[in-house]
C-alpha cells in the first residue's frame, strides 16, 4: 500500500514541477500545455472523447483475446511436439523483427480497412510474449515432479495438464501483462490506418489541428487503459494462482 502511495505522491510531485517549468519559462501552451490545460481539455471534450475511449477499449480487448489465445495455441503446440519447435522457433521471434508501423499498411492492402487488419495487428505484438512466457513456464517445470508423475505412470497429456499447466501459471501470467499493455499500442496504431473512431483517430486529428492538449489527453488515455488492462491481468494472477496453490497444498 505504502508503494502505491509513493507512486502517487511521485506523479504528484513530476505534474506541480512540469507546471511550474511551464510557468517560468513561458512556454506557449500549444507547445507545452500545464497538466491544468490538459485536464480541462478532457473535461470539455469528454462529450465527444468517451466513445473513442470505448472504441480503443474493445478493439484492445478482442485483438488481446486473439493474440493470448493464439499464443498459448502456438506455445502448447510447440512443448507437446518438439519436432516443431526447432524449425518453428526462429520464425516466431522473425516475426517480432518487422516493425508492425511497416506491416500495416500492407495489411490494408491485403485485407482492407475493415477489422481484420486492427485484429491482425493487435494479434502480432500479443503473440510473441505470451508464446515465449509460456514456453519458459513449461521448461521450468521441478524435474522431481515430473520424475514422481513418470513413475505415477502418468500420461503425457496427464503431466501437461495436471503440473506442467499449472507450474507455469506464474510465467504465462508475465507474458499475458506484457501483452495486455501492448495490446493498447496495436489497437492505436490499428487505428491510424483507416478508422471512424478511436482514441488513435483522435490522436490524429487533435495533432493536425495543433490542438496539443488534446494530444496529451489521448496520450494519457492511453497509459491509463494500459494500467487498468495491466491491473486486470494481476488480479486474475492473483486468484488463479492463489487457487491453483491451494489444490496442490
Amino acid at each position: 500500500m505504502k508503494k502505491r502511495w509513493s507512486a502517487l505522491w511521485l506523479l504528484f510531485f513530476i505534474l506541480i514541477v512540469w507546471d511550474a517549468v511551464g510557468r517560468w519559462t513561458q512556454v506557449p501552451a500549444w507547445l507545452l500545455p500545464s497538466p491544468l490545460k490538459i485536464f480541462s481539455a478532457g473535461l470539455e471534450d469528454w462529450s465527444r472523447f468517451y466513445v473513442h475511449v470505448l472504441s480503443t477499449a474493445s478493439l484492445s480487448f478482442v485483438g488481446f483475446l486473439t493474440g493470448t489465445t493464439a499464443g498459448l495455441l502456438a506455445a502448447i503446440l510447440l512443448h507437446r511436439v518438439p519436432a516443431l519447435r526447432q524449425p518453428l522457433y526462429p520464425f516466431i521471434i522473425l516475426s517480432q523483427n518487422v516493425p508492425v508501423i511497416v506491416l500495416a499498411p500492407l495489411l490494408v492492402i491485403w485485407f482492407g480497412f475493415g477489422l481484420l487488419p486492427k485484429i491482425i495487428v493487435i494479434t502480432l505484438v500479443c503473440f510473441f510474449p505470451v508464446t515465449i512466457a509460456a514456453l519458459d513456464g513449461f521448461k521450468q517445470t521441478d524435474r522431481e515432479l515430473v520424475h514422481y508423475f513418470t513413475m505415477c505412470g502418468a500420461s503425457k497429456s496427464q503431466m501437461f495438464w495436471k503440473l506442467e499447466m499449472p507450474h507455469s501459471l506464474p510465467s504465462i501470467f508475465s507474458g499475458l501483462k506484457i501483452a495486455a499493455t501492448y495490446s493498447v499500442m496495436g489497437a492505436v496504431i490499428s487505428e491510424w490506418l483507416g478508422s471512424e473512431r478511436g482514441i488513435g483517430v483522435y490522436m490524429t486529428l487533435a495533432s493536425s489541428s495543433f490542438r496539443t492538449d488534446r494530444v496529451f489527453v489521448a496520450i494519457f488515455s492511453i497509459m491509463m487503459l494500459s494500467l487498468l488492462f495491466f491491473f486486470i491481468i494481476v488480479l486474475l494472477e492473483r486468484r488463479m494462482v492463489a487457487h491453483q496453490r491451494k489444490e496442490l497444498g
